[in-house]
């Protein structure tokens, strides 16, 4: 099995020598949406998570934010028996896009002895449907799929693997192979 120390650190390489590759495989992918996208996502996130094991990694939570929506917030302060606004205050702000995030990152609810989360069960809905590669209408996020296959080794090698899967005419089909 691959050591998960040596993926995370070849993943911003990997993912940068594929990100323009990546996104005009998706825009023309947009041109042309099979009706079978969603389902053959589904299958190769489920393919994916088979053989990875999220606790071995935990990059999104050590590296970026979810967004809190405003049901999030009410949930977690609840569990916390905080005012929303006093969780707000103590965890969250605003990001660039008026979205709330975290303050700071590695994730505040992270253990990072385990890698497990400390609010699972009432975690945020981001983080429950992480990385989005199984979404219904997944054409309609690429663009941010192609940006956590900077973050997530299993949302890069779903991507690749699609593109095997599902190789479309011109350059791709030639880079990469048909699917199996």
């Amino acid at each position: 099995m691959e050591d998960m120390q040596k993926r995370l650190a070849d993943l911003p390489r990997l993912s940068k020598e594929v990100e323009k590759d990546s996104l005009k495989y998706f825009q023309r992918l947009k041109r042309r949406t099979p009706k079978t996208l969603d389902l053959t996502m589904r299958e190769l996130h489920d393919e994916e998570f088979e053989k990875t094991d999220c606790l071995e990694c935990a990059n999104c939570c050590k590296t970026s934010s979810p967004i809190f929506t405003l049901k999030d917030i009410e949930r977690i302060s609840k569990h916390f028996k905080m005012k929303e606004i006093d969780f707000m205050n103590q965890f969250l702000e605003r990001d660039g896009d008026d979205f709330y995030v975290l303050q700071t990152v590695p994730c505040h609810f992270l253990d990072e002895n385990d890698n497990t989360c400390t609010i699972y069960d009432v975690r945020p809905k981001a983080c429950a449907e992480y990385p989005h590669t199984n979404r219904r209408k997944f054409i309609q996020i690429t663009d941010l799929t192609v940006k956590n296959t900077s973050i997530c080794p299993a949302a890069f090698r779903i991507v690749e693997n699609l593109k095997e899967r599902l190789p479309l005419s011109g350059k791709n089909q030639t880079k990469f192979r048909s699917g199996s």
